[in-house]
């Protein structure tokens, strides 16, 4: 083979006399030792002796701790405990080092082996050689070779220009801060193929590049002033790297964006240098290897990527930089069998079980399972939801292991592209273990993401019906996508803030960068959470400086306004309180529904449980006796003593003092406050209030209910807790007993918190016993919207007790098979389901539920009959308007099923909760009140039972047709309010019920809003705004309205009351319908009755 000048010659090419030079013979050697064999010893023997000393010295060098030790007088294991450090570290070391020369010598031999067996010169594969899927890149591997070294000067520049002095300006520790070198080396990144996916829409592509990089690139970074060094030498990365151009336009240069992201993590290997050799010790260097691979994830694999505009004035940047996700997968990872048994017992003579538990991972979202103690064939039974944001690439990963106490053995694992279960819709197999033995079971659900609210009930129907742990299944997702905020305030001195944001929803908190010195930061950033019921749920958003110590902005949006909007889309500026007047936040909240798909189906088998398939494999089974000696069907249900005897604990968490302050700051030097949140628990149930920000003696002013029973010695757990990041700090807790309060009714007592040097609770319990009478619902119901705080749940008026005891007639299973059926039973978002009875079409269950009642008047009680693998048996709706008008407010006989044959025998009681303790007096009528009525009638009412009065019975309230004062309405109709003062919470509070015989004064009916102001202040402070009806002269609102400010100033006041209607889409002109003022110092503020007020023109200034 022909050699160039320039090349040496190898060892195989001249295996004699290496180190002859071409022109002189070799007998010259022979010489010159014959030579120096006579001369003396020289700088050689020098150089060999300094060696040696130092050796020595080095040897030495290692006593000197030992030596330490004993001067100082430490303990031996503290030097056994260092040269165990060290050891590790060296190994560590080795290992990373002789890593880096095998990837480099493989990659070397790779290139040598190549070019000697392929007879090309230039390493190029043959024509006829293809690959059906991936594709070799050489040509781009020559092209980034070709440049890679002056990629090496443009880093140089960057770190030097940029990046340093943005360390130098970040601390004043750093102010000495330089980049001492920077190589790139002479190991380019190599693309060891490339894969085209067929585009999933036309107007992006997709490409997949595996990539390899095995260098020898330098950095090294120094700190002169604490003369610190430290780099890197050499690292290793491999990985899938995905690009997306999208989207595709028709203008130069035809790709407007470029997107890259990791599908999975990609390997990473570094070698340290300098101070950073620390990070190498055992412990440290797995931790400082995933901190790193933690900080590439969160930029650069999904569901982050990193985004690259190619032309100005993108659209949708937000949408291409964190995109939707294609859909969501519900797992259900239900068993396994066949696990290998791990545990070994007196050094492997007795073989045992294992404690198998599974990690479940889609990308970077991973799930652990609970461990089964001692099973080869465990039973989890656990649901999980996970995002999927890349079809084809991103794929299911379960890896199942023996727990131990020192390190788990690998069990096995089985993967599964995620693009399966989108052409399936439902999975439900069992799927082999490899690298081991056994089989795990998986159901996989796809769940695809609806634009439109309109099948929410549907869904949330579904999810009562599905057994789902350790967290209930979501109905659907929001995705925020922080943009930016305007003009918001500056810190102490008029310092420009470090923001961040603080996005929660429940008990779920994420947080944005930091953006510094600005009061306008940019985020741009993407935020998911998974939401159980959007209707009541809320999502509250904290702006805070980087230091958490100051809240630069708050909002609070409840989600059930992205309902209503179009596509379930906000996209729109949010005016912050607690902040400046033009502090803004802009923000686009998207929500999707997620929605299975499919005809068929069956939520999975609960453990345990005959299946449907096993149940298929046997015979139809016949019940035992006959139609002879059958018991008479039964006409009435026939419970036990206990069914209707709950009671309703109305607990009522009102304030704190003396908490002690948890919060510190600049590691403790600054001492702040608490953010703190009550933890109730009682009877397997469990409450948490609000987190109020920043404040020791905080005010809750929250209501929780719970169904009780009088069993002995129950007790009310308390806890008070610090809100925080990672760990919620522990504030206190006490402990109530039942008994009082369920033998007297009631009790109103400050708490001292328990475990802690000081702090004090303020609660008040009621218990509310149903009454079997719908005459008090509506002073109910009036009294339960004036106590009723904006922070709590709408309280309950009412308790519903269902006894379910059979059904009969229920269709068979393919026709000759019974079913094994079970029922559901639900008021809105409560829901109980029964046993499963196997293999009965006349099952009995004898099982009871109760139900709070909110407003009985349009709730209902919904049943459900399912057959376990068989979907839906039977239905049944019963209004609970039915248990109003029925006597004793019971119903008790057998209930009709719809959609199918079968029909329920059951027991539906419905009783009125009346407080005694609420704290207001409330009339119990309602009347018309025109403006000259006002102040002539008071002693008419005045001497009506007071609603805390312990009189058994309250007087029934007149409709509007008995009433003797009822007054037809004038001539511009009549608004209801009621209009009361809070003392407990020292607010004015307003109730707008509804309007009625309103003016019309165009063709079409008018879209009325009521619109209240404080008067003499004009300001929006004091203006409150209802909803919009549309197309209405009797709109009924049902809203409340609350300003703070102490009795006497509310007195000072006159509330003016405006109906006015939208006059065009187009316009923001308001056509006045008519308005009414009230003076509140005429009104009787304690009394909190609802009354008609004549509206009239906004020429007439008096008052009604």
């Amino acid at each position: 083979m022909d050699r160039s000048p320039g090349d040496r010659p190898s060892a195989v090419d001249q295996p004699y006399a290496p180190s002859d030079p071409p022109d002189q013979p070799p007998t010259a050697h022979a010489k010159l030792d014959q030579s120096s064999g006579n001369q003396p010893a020289g700088p050689g023997a020098a150089g060999e002796a300094l060696a040696v000393l130092t050796s020595f010295g080095r040897r030495l060098l290692v006593l000197v701790p030992v030596y330490l030790a004993g001067a100082i007088g430490l303990s031996v294991g503290f030097v056994l405990f260092g040269l165990a450090l060290y050891l590790g570290w060296r190994r560590v070391r080795e290992e990373k080092e002789r890593s880096l020369r095998v990837a480099r010598q493989l990659l070397d031999d790779e290139e040598r082996l190549t070019a000697k067996t392929l007879y090309m010169s230039h390493r190029e594969l043959p024509a006829w050689v293809s690959f059906p899927d991936v594709e070799k890149a050489e040509w781009l591997n020559k092209i980034v070779a070709q440049v890679w070294p002056f990629l090496g000067q443009y880093m140089e520049k960057l770190l030097a220009e940029t990046v340093a002095p943005a360390v130098r300006g970040s601390n004043p520790h750093l102010q000495t801060f330089t980049f001492t070198r920077v190589e790139l080396g002479e190991k380019p990144l190599r693309i060891i193929g490339v894969r085209v996916h067929p585009g999933q829409r036309k107007e992006q592509i997709l490409l997949d590049l595996n990539i390899s990089y095995i260098g020898d690139v330098q950095i090294d970074v120094e700190v002169k002033k604490y003369f610190c060094k430290a780099g890197v030498k050499g690292m290793q990365l491999q990985g899938v790297l995905r690009v997306i151009l999208e989207p595709l336009i028709g203008n130069l240069p035809i790709v407007g964006a470029v997107s890259m992201f990791f599908i999975r993590r990609p390997t990473l290997d570094i070698n340290w240098t300098g101070m950073t050799n620390l990070l190498d010790i055992p412990g440290l260097s797995s931790l400082s290897d995933t901190m790193i691979m933690d900080s590439i994830a969160a930029f650069l694999v999904l569901p982050n990527r990193l985004l690259v505009p190619l032309v100005p004035d993108l659209q949708d940047v937000a949408q291409l930089r964190s995109p939707l996700p294609r859909g969501i997968i519900r797992i259900h990872l239900l068993a396994a069998r066949g696990l290998s048994s791990k545990d070994k017992y007196v050094k492997g003579l007795i073989e045992g079980k294992s404690d198998p538990y599974a990690l479940v991972r889609v990308g970077t979202q991973t799930f652990c399972s609970r461990v089964i103690d001692e099973e080869l064939n465990p039973q989890w039974g656990e649901t999980y939801e996970v995002m999927v944001h890349e079809v084809p690439g991103q794929e299911i990963e379960v890896e199942v292991f023996d727990k131990d106490p020192d390190k788990d053995d690998f069990l096995g694992r089985m993967k599964l592209d995620v693009g399966k279960v989108l052409q399936a819709g439902v999975m439900d197999e069992w799927f082999p273990l490899q690298s081991g033995q056994g089989q795990v079971h998986l159901r996989l659900e796809w769940l695809s993401l609806l634009p439109d609210a309109e099948k929410l009930e549907q869904v949330l129907q579904w999810n009562r019906g599905v057994s789902s742990r350790p967290e209930p299944p979501s109905a659907a997702i929001l995705v925020v996508y922080l943009d930016r905020a305007q003009d918001l305030p500056l810190k102490k001195g008029n310092k420009e803030p470090n923001p961040m944001v603080q996005l929660s929803i429940q008990d779920v908190t994420q947080e944005s960068k930091a953006v510094y010195n600005t009061n306008g930061p940019v985020w741009e950033e993407a935020f998911r959470f998974f939401l159980q019921d959007p209707r009541s749920q809320e999502l509250d958003v904290q702006v805070k400086d980087d230091s958490r110590a100051l809240t630069l902005g708050a909002l609070t949006l409840p989600l059930a306004r992205l309902l209503t909007a179009p596509e379930l889309t906000l996209d729109q500026w949010f005016q912050l309180s607690s902040s400046g007047p033009n502090s803004r936040l802009y923000m686009k909240l998207v929500m999707r529904l997620l929605y299975l798909d499919s005809s068929e189906v069956r939520f999975p088998a609960v453990p345990g449980t005959p299946e449907a398939w096993d149940l298929d494999d046997e015979g139809p089974q016949t019940q035992r006796g006959s139609s002879v000696d059958a018991p008479p069907r039964p006409s009435h249900t026939t419970p036990d003593s206990n069914f209707g005897t709950e009671n309703v604990l109305r607990i009522h968490v009102l304030e704190a003092q003396d908490l002690i302050a948890k919060d510190r700051f600049l590691g403790g030097l600054v001492k702040g406050k608490s953010d703190p949140y009550v933890k109730l628990k009682l009877g397997g149930r469990s409450f948490r209030s609000r987190v109020v920000r920043e404040d020791l003696s905080p005010r809750w002013n929250e209501v929780f209910e719970v169904i009780v029973t009088s069993i002995p010695g129950q007790e009310l757990e308390v806890e008070v807790f610090d809100k925080d990041l990672d760990k919620d700090d522990f504030l206190g807790r006490c402990k109530v007993s039942l008994t009082t309060v369920l033998d007297n009714g009631f009790l109103d007592e400050w708490l001292t918190l328990e475990d802690v040097p000081s702090g004090r609770l303020h609660l008040r319990l009621e218990r509310l016993t149903p009454r079997p009478t719908a005459a008090e619902l509506e002073e109910v119901l009036q009294v339960n919207s004036l106590i009723q705080t904006q922070k709590s749940t709408e309280l309950a008026a009412a308790l519903l007790s269902v006894y379910l005891e059979r059904a009969e007639d229920l269709p068979l299973r393919k026709g000759t098979k019974p079913p094994s059926p079970y029922a559901t039973l639900a008021v809105g978002d409560a829901s109980h389901k029964t046993k499963t009875v196997s293999q009965m079409s006349a099952p009995v269950w004898d099982e009871s539920a109760s139900f709070l009642i909110r407003k009985p008047n349009s709730e209902s009680l919904e049943l459900q009959v399912r057959g376990e693998g068989t979907g839906a048996l039977g239905s049944l709706s019963l209004p609970l308007s039915e248990l109003l008008v029925a006597d004793r407010l019971c119903l008790d006989h057998w209930f009709m099923l719809s959609n199918g044959p079968g029909q329920v025998l059951l027991r539906a009681q419905l009783g009125i909760l009346v407080s005694q303790h609420s704290g207001v007096e409330a009339h119990s009528h309602s009347y018309s009140h025109s403006s000259s009525s006002l102040s002539e009638e008071p002693e008419l009412w005045g001497g009506l039972p007071h609603i805390t009065s312990p009189a058994p019975e309250l007087r029934q309230r007149l409709t509007h047709s008995d009433s003797p004062l009822e007054t037809p309405a004038g001539p511009l109709g009549q608004v209801k309010l009621t209009v009361w003062y809070y003392s407990e919470e020292r607010k004015l509070v307003s109730i707008v019920h509804s309007c009625r015989a309103l003016r019309q004064n165009g063709r079409d009916p008018p879209d009325p809003y009521v619109s209240l102001l404080l008067l003499p202040d004009k300001n929006r402070g004091t203006k409150r705004k209802s909803s919009q009806k549309k197309r209405t002269l009797n709109p009924e609102f049902d809203e409340r309205f609350e300003w703070e400010m102490p009795l006497d100033e509310a007195l000072r006041r006159k509330l003016d009351v405006s109906v006015k209607s939208s006059s065009s889409f187009m316009s923001r002109e308001r056509e006045l319908l008519g308005k009414v003022q009230l003076d509140l110092a005429e009104i009787d503020l304690s009394q909190g009755a609802a009354q008609w007020y004549d509206l009239m023109d906004d020429k007439d200034k008096g008052s009604s």
